[in-house]
C-alpha cells in the first residue's frame, strides 16, 4: 500500500515550508501524486519526497527553479544522471571551499587567542585551543631549508599518486612533527584520501611558545618541562609550525599537546 504524506509532513521531511511546496506545485516543478478534489489537500509519496530533496539540493548549487525544472523534465535518463553527477562534483568542490574557509577562521581565532594569552603571560608561553588537524608527513625532509620551503607543497603533491592527487588540498603552512626522536616536515591537509604518512593531531589545548632557529631546541625543552611539571603530561609528540617572518626568513611556534 502506497504511503502518502500531507503537505506539512512533506515540507518537514525536506526542511522547507508548506508554501514552498505549494509554489513548486503551481509552477509544475514537483506536483503531489494525489490531490483531494473536494478539499484540494495535497498528498506526496516517497518518490515525491526524493524529487523534492533533489530540487532543494540543486537550489543550494545556485540553480534557478526554471533550470531545475528543465533538467528534471529530460526524457533521456542518461542526461539526468550525467547532470546530477556534475552537480555532485560541484557540491564536493563547494564543501571543500567551505572547509578551507572554516579552517582559516579557526586558525585566525586561535592566533588571536594566543596573542591574548601572551599579553597576560610575560614568560612567552601560552595555551592555544586547536581543532583536529590531519597532516601528511614527508618521507625524506627533516628540517626546513631555503630550497624545500621555496616550493614546499609541491613535495607533498608529488608524494600522492596521480590517481589520488585531485582528492588532496593542503594548507599554505609548513611544520615539523617529532615523535620517538624522529622528525619529519609535514603539510596540513584540507582534503585528503587514506594513504601512508597521514597523522591525526588531536584537537584540544596545546602549550605553545614562539621562538627562533637559534633558541628553538632550548625553548622546546622548556616547553616539555612545563608540560610535565605544571600540567602533569608526558608529551608523546611535538609540533613546530614554521612562521615565515620575511623574505627567506622564518621563526617557529612550538606546540605541545597538554589535554588529558
Amino acid at each position: 500500500m502506497k504511503k502518502y504524506f500531507s503537505v506539512g509532513e512533506a515540507a518537514k521531511a525536506v526542511h522547507t515550508t508548506s508554501e514552498t511546496l505549494r509554489h513548486y506545485d503551481r509552477i509544475g516543478l514537483v506536483k503531489p501524486s494525489k490531490k483531494d478534489e473536494w478539499t484540494n489537500y495535497r498528498y506526496y509519496t516517497e518518490q515525491d519526497i526524493i524529487r523534492l530533496n533533489t530540487v532543494r539540493a540543486l537550489q543550494l548549487m545556485d540553480l534557478s527553479l526554471q533550470e531545475i525544472k528543465k533538467v528534471l523534465e529530460y526524457d533521456d535518463l542518461e542526461k539526468i544522471i550525467d547532470f546530477l553527477a556534475q552537480a555532485e562534483k560541484k557540491a564536493d568542490e563547494k564543501m571543500a571551499a567551505l572547509q578551507y574557509s572554516k579552517s582559516k577562521i579557526q586558525l585566525a581565532k586561535a592566533d588571536y587567542e594566543s596573542k591574548l594569552q601572551m599579553h597576560h603571560n610575560p614568560n612567552g608561553t601560552f595555551i592555544k585551543d586547536v581543532p583536529e588537524r590531519v597532516i601528511l608527513l614527508s618521507d625524506t625532509l627533516e628540517v626546513p631549508t631555503l630550497d624545500n620551503l621555496w616550493n614546499y607543497l609541491d613535495h607533498f603533491y608529488e608524494k600522492v599518486t596521480p590517481a589520488l592527487e585531485n582528492q588532496f588540498t593542503f594548507e599554505d603552512l609548513a611544520g615539523i612533527y617529532t615523535e620517538n626522536g624522529l622528525s619529519r616536515l609535514f603539510a596540513v591537509c584540507i582534503r585528503y584520501a587514506d594513504i601512508d604518512g597521514l597523522k591525526r593531531l588531536p584537537k584540544g589545548k596545546y602549550l605553545c611558545v614562539n621562538c627562533t632557529e637559534e633558541n628553538r631546541e632550548q625553548m622546546l625543552r622548556e616547553l616539555i618541562h612545563i608540560a610535565q611539571t605544571k600540567y602533569g603530561v608526558e608529551p608523546t609528540f611535538t609540533v613546530q609550525l614554521i612562521v615565515v617572518s620575511g623574505i627567506l626568513q622564518w621563526n617557529y611556534e612550538v606546540q605541545v599537546y597538554v589535554d588529558r
